[in-house]
């Protein structure tokens, strides 16, 4: 770590590589630090979102074996926002290939938001492969949570933010906006799902930070429509949402017994709007062998003040508690 920055400084991955999955997708994985350190798979968030080459400087290099990697139809891997073949199992699955690849019995996994999620899907499926868990933010995944994040909260903290995206829809579809938003996204003409998507897109990044600048939707679609690209993560993120996360009700925190043998340490912004502090807690008491870390005065994402330098504290020190 450095004076300045919590993060370790940059570095360059020792591997690169694109291993083919089931169901046509291709995945870009990395690997950074030591070839023979700790192994530890990083889930990023979304779904939708994609690894980042900061994410690669959360991990001691001088005692990890990090492993980074795009997931279905995200970041380098392809085909770049495919739905199809593209599931919650096939996730957990594409771990499994990951790690069987590369040679790895046991690891380490940390992950955050939508990573989180993934991370304690996959360690309840297989916790007899991983050594310890580190989450951020955790979602598990429930209507319940979902209905909070994006149609509660915005009303209570952020009321005007919450009028603009009722304004830009017509009086019919007022009564169920996120339904609105999630066909227009879904919508195959792109002058219909990219304006929306940059609108989700800024009104998620509104709700992710404890003080958001700047705090205001586009002025209309057609403001929206204006920007050059297209923002990847609404889209993963809509067909996960309308398919339940391809979770039963209540199936992540049900099960968190059989994460009982594995130490966890999860980092919680006690002012996260998109998941607020009693999942994390929940999750912690039902798992027994966890410590939870609420950050005060912090938001959602993994840039906040607070929580990026507990997490990366939380890594290594799991780390040093493995090896």
């Amino acid at each position: 770590m450095t004076d300045t920055s919590p993060l370790f400084p940059p570095l360059e991955p020792f591997d690169r590589r694109n291993l083919a999955v089931d169901g046509g997708h291709t995945l870009y994985v990395e690997q950074c630090g030591r070839a023979d350190g700790l192994p530890a798979v990083f889930l990023h968030g979304g779904p939708g979102s994609n690894c980042q080459e900061s994410h690669r400087q959360l991990f001691d290099p001088a005692l990890f074996r990090a492993i980074l990697f795009d997931q279905r139809g995200c970041g380098l891997s392809t085909p770049k926002g495919s739905l199809e073949a593209n599931t919650t199992q096939d996730q957990i699955a594409d771990l499994e290939k990951i790690r069987e690849t590369l040679g790895i019995d046991r690891w380490m996994v940390v992950g955050g938001s939508w990573g989180a999620t993934l991370a304690v899907a996959y360690a309840e499926t297989h916790p007899e492969r991983v050594t310890g868990i580190v989450l951020r933010a955790v979602f598990l995944g429930s209507e319940a949570e979902w209905d909070w994040a994006f149609a509660k909260a915005a009303p209570l903290f952020h009321p005007g933010v919450w009028q603009q995206l009722l304004d830009f829809l017509p009086d019919e579809e007022r009564d169920d906006p996120l339904a609105a938003y999630g066909a227009r996204i879904g919508d195959s003409d792109p002058a219909i799902h990219r304006p929306a998507a940059w609108i989700w897109h800024d009104y998620e990044r509104i709700l992710s930070a404890l003080a958001p600048e700047p705090c205001a939707l586009p002025e209309s679609f057609e403001a929206a429509a204006k920007r050059e690209g297209t923002p990847g993560t609404p889209y993963i993120e809509w067909h996960y949402q309308r398919h339940g996360f391809f979770l039963e009700p209540g199936q992540l925190l049900g099960e968190a017994h059989r994460l009982k043998d594995i130490p966890g340490i999860i980092v919680q912004g006690r002012y996260d709007l998109l998941c607020p502090p009693h999942t994390a807690f929940a999750l912690s008491r039902n798992w027994g062998n966890c410590e939870c870390k609420i950050i005060a005065n912090a938001g959602h994402s993994i840039s906040e003040s607070g929580v990026l330098p507990s997490l990366v504290t939380a890594i290594s020190q799991m780390g040093r508690n493995l090896s």
